[in-house]
């Protein structure tokens, strides 16, 4: 697989998916319990894998951080500054440091590149890295505990030069959307002048349910990547979300296929999409064994997909969806 960044192009050579953000990590502001904050990060247990991606004993490599990354970041990021789920020690100033962040961010190059490096010096089991580079402090001053995590991809350049791409992604407790922004827009839909029949069809439609589920069924009686029809087996699932949808789109059968709960789980948070063509497109942020176990690849090609009436919605998917 191939990638595109900043004007250069990279083959993907493997993906160490997720290094989640420990409240250990981040910058004193960010904190939720006690303490300054530790500039190491832990990458994982020393095992083969490990040392396969990152390098043997002492590793030193080459990363980046890409700006537009940074920017959605905090905008996946804005509802937990401004109404936040967790205790954060100085949770009253998050609104402000999201503001002064983002203008950071907006006065930084494209590409943020930086080094990092083993620290040799802690023994045991646990691998830990440090970097004094700006985009690596930048990554602890952005980060939130808990719901941050990285995912690193290891790259080959045009010159044959082995480059890191980190980027910084949200998650939720198992969910895609911020808590606050899926109450609002219910809250929005019971303040709405509209009758109740209709306000409880928008609701169900969140959770793929009522009359949304019911069309859609009627349209995809399947999973069109597995082709299993046990409705029990089978999730709604909106191709434009549910809280980017005006009501229409939230109840359109349209908008929207029937998958089993692993295509479901992988769709919904941009690691598969499609093209008009009915063809697969994998995000580089799971790695090929992952894709492997699973048992799906890239630009495969799906007979039974619908995709008459859903291009734009599918559009939609690509550029927002997707992490690519």
């Amino acid at each position: 697989m191939n990638i595109v960044l900043d004007n250069s192009q990279y083959k993907v050579v493997d993906t160490k998916e997720k290094i989640t953000i420990a409240d250990s990590f981040v910058v004193r502001q960010n904190k939720i319990g006690g303490g300054n904050g530790e500039a190491k990060l832990y990458i994982g247990n020393d095992n083969h894998d490990i040392r396969s991606f990152f390098g043997g004993s002492g590793f030193s490599i080459t990363c980046f951080l890409i700006k537009e990354d940074l920017l959605k970041y905090l905008e996946e990021t804005k509802s937990e500054y401004l109404k936040p789920e967790q205790p954060y020690v100085n949770k009253d100033i998050l609104p402000q440091l999201w503001e002064q962040r983002k203008s950071k961010i907006e006065n930084l190059p494209e590409k943020i590149e930086f080094e990092v490096f083993e620290q040799t010096q802690i023994t045991g089991p646990r691998i830990y890295v440090k970097s004094n580079d700006l985009a690596y402090n930048l990554i602890r001053e952005l980060s939130l505990p808990n719901i941050t995590y990285i995912s690193v991809i290891k790259l080959i350049d045009d010159r044959g030069k082995l480059n890191y791409y980190f980027r910084l992604f949200a998650d939720y407790f198992g969910e895609v959307e911020h808590p606050y922004l899926i109450d609002r827009e219910i809250e929005k839909i019971e303040e709405k002048e509209v009758n109740l029949i209709e306000k409880t069809q928008l609701i169900k439609a969140r959770i793929g349910q009522g009359e949304y589920r019911k069309k859609l069924l009627e349209f995809c009686p399947f999973c069109p990547l597995t082709l299993v029809s046990d409705d029990r087996l089978l999730i709604a699932s909106h191709i434009k979300p549910w809280a980017h949808s005006n009501d229409f789109e939230k109840t359109d059968p349209k908008n929207g296929f029937m998958l089993t709960p692993t295509f479901d789980y992988m769709f919904d948070r941009g690691f598969l999409s499609f093209t008009d063509d009915k063809k697969t497109i994998l995000s580089p942020f799971l790695s090929n064994m992952t894709y492997s176990k699973i048992g799906i690849s890239d630009n495969k090609t799906i007979p039974h997909l619908p995709i008459e009436g859903r291009e734009e919605y599918l559009n939609y998917h690509r550029k927002e969806i997707l992490k690519k």
